[in-house]
């Protein structure tokens, strides 16, 4: 890639357990979210601002490098830290994935209250206060 380029691609992510089940169990969130913001960093150029979530899904507020297929990497994301739950975390079967995922872009302006945003999902979820552009909803037919 050329050393005269400059982008700043802010993308907020979403993406649900398995049927939107209670998946994310309290005893290992903590490690699910620092393995998700580990992987990030794993991608050159890559940064996470932030990780969160409920018991159902989960949310990142991240910057990626233009190169970046959205898909797959998000598609690698998922499973690497089912993956990593499931077999070093609780040797056993208890974390998945819903296929897909909702990206939005949103601007550098934003990227504050998106992560404050992210960091008060718990709340958000108990008291009804949502933010519609930044909650996807799997379709579950």
């Amino acid at each position: 890639m050329s050393r005269n380029v400059y982008t700043d691609i802010l993308l907020h992510v979403t993406w649900h357990t398995k049927e939107s089940r209670n998946l994310i169990l309290e005893r290992f969130e903590d490690r699910l979210y620092r393995y998700l913001k580990h992987r990030v960093c794993q991608t050159s150029g890559a940064f996470c601002h932030e990780v969160n979530g409920t018991e159902n899904h989960v949310h990142a507020a991240v910057g990626i490098p233009p190169n970046v297929n959205i898909s797959e990497w998000i598609g690698q994301l998922k499973g690497a830290s089912s993956h990593h739950i499931n077999h070093a975390v609780c040797r056993r079967r208890v974390l998945e994935w819903q296929d897909g995922y909702g990206a939005v872009s949103f601007g550098r302006k934003d990227l504050e209250s998106v992560c404050d945003y992210i960091r008060k999902q718990k709340e958000h979820h108990a008291q009804g206060r949502l933010v519609q552009w930044l909650e996807w909803q799997p379709d579950q037919r």
